[in-house]
């Protein structure tokens, strides 16, 4: 959605494909389509569509007669969001709180509302690891190969002190949103995506689709089953994108990754430099190599997966731990141990062989 170099949006490493199937490399197909590998397998029903500054892909098994109207009216939802939810254009919503901060409460819609009250959820839930005023960042990095452009401590310093969501104030029964300091600004990227797969899982659903896979932007929604058999994600190796080193299955579920190896860049001392910023530091994140988060709702995998990154994965299990919103995860620390909630455990499918835990091949 976002346009910036910063973090606002999951790490694009997810796939998703018919169970028993094999990966392939992200580079060159980010989502490989679940008959790809199975001639057995009937063929889907795959149409895609550029939203949210990155590409949507909606995948139906077993598709209904009035498949092509329910996808085309997934993705018109898709689109609406975007203008409503992008603090890239003037007459958004987002906009019109950020161009307000420190001066008057906004109203907004049904949808900002929502979208600004669940990030304050994983806010407080992760005590700050995922901050929706992390935007007063934008434009300090730059992480394109041929630009890249990394911040002093004296550039960064004045901006921390304009990132706090315990000052973003939400009126629910007027509907308002309202950010106390001048300078806040919000940005909705690692949310928004998430809750837009589920406004268009839930158009798909309600036209009768039983059966679909949506892919947008890192964050993934199933439902149903594939050829009879349950979709299963994979989890990509955080330093070989030839290789996903496992995956979690499931008939219903939204799934969210993040990962340092994307929308990174290496400065002159081979340093690496990716886009999930610690908003403590104004620094990348560096406790995790990639987290991938399941729930129910996207929305809340979205934003999950990037505070269990800044966490890294002792917080962020002790977190998922303590709140009461379920959720399971599968995270690869700085270390390149693998660490994962109970139930994850009981899901996951490996395909390699953990050294003392450790993925191979993995260097931090």
């Amino acid at each position: 959605m976002s346009k910036a170099p910063l973090r606002a949006s999951a790490a694009i490493a997810l796939f998703v494909f018919g169970f028993g199937c094999q990966g392939q490399s992200e580079t060159a197909a980010p989502l490989l389509l679940g008959d790809a590998l199975d001639d057995a397998a009937p063929p889907l029903l795959s149409r895609t569509r550029p939203l949210m500054s990155t590409v949507f892909r909606i995948q139906i098994d077993a598709a209904p007669g009035n498949a092509e109207n329910v996808i085309r009216q997934a993705f018109e939802e898709i689109e609406r969001l975007e203008n409503v939810l992008s603090e890239w254009r003037d007459d958004s919503d987002i906009s019109k709180v950020n161009k307000l901060a420190g001066r008057k409460a906004v109203k907004v819609g049904d949808d900002t509302l929502r979208v600004v009250d669940a990030g304050i959820d994983v806010s407080m839930w992760s005590r700050g690891a995922f901050d929706l005023s992390w935007a007063a960042l934008w434009g300090l990095y730059d992480f394109r190969p041929d630009s890249i452009k990394i911040p002093t401590p004296e550039q960064i310093k004045p901006r921390l002190g304009l990132i706090d969501y315990k000052k973003i104030r939400v009126n629910k029964k007027y509907k308002t949103v309202f950010l106390k300091k001048r300078g806040m600004t919000i940005g909705t990227g690692g949310i928004a995506k998430g809750y837009a797969l589920d406004h268009a899982g839930a158009i798909l659903r309600g036209g009768g689709v039983e059966s679909y896979m949506i892919f947008g932007g890192g964050q993934v929604q199933v439902h149903g089953e594939r050829d009879g058999r349950p979709w299963r994600v994979g989890i990509q190796h955080p330093r070989d994108p030839s290789t996903y080193f496992a995956a979690l299955e499931s008939t219903g579920a939204s799934f969210s990754t993040s990962g340092d190896y994307e929308h990174a860049a290496f400065d002159g001392s081979g340093k690496r430099w990716h886009h999930i910023i610690d908003t403590k530091t104004g620094r990348p994140a560096d406790k995790s190599l990639s987290v991938t988060i399941m729930t129910s709702e996207g929305i809340y995998a979205d934003a999950l997966s990037t505070a269990a990154f800044v966490l890294g994965p002792r917080k962020a299990l002790k977190m998922l731990k303590r709140i009461a919103y379920p959720a399971e995860a599968v995270i690869v620390g700085a270390d390149c141990k693998v660490y994962m909630t109970p139930k994850a455990k009981n899901q996951i499918r490996m395909n390699v062989e953990l050294v003392d835990g450790r993925l191979p091949n993995c260097k931090p």
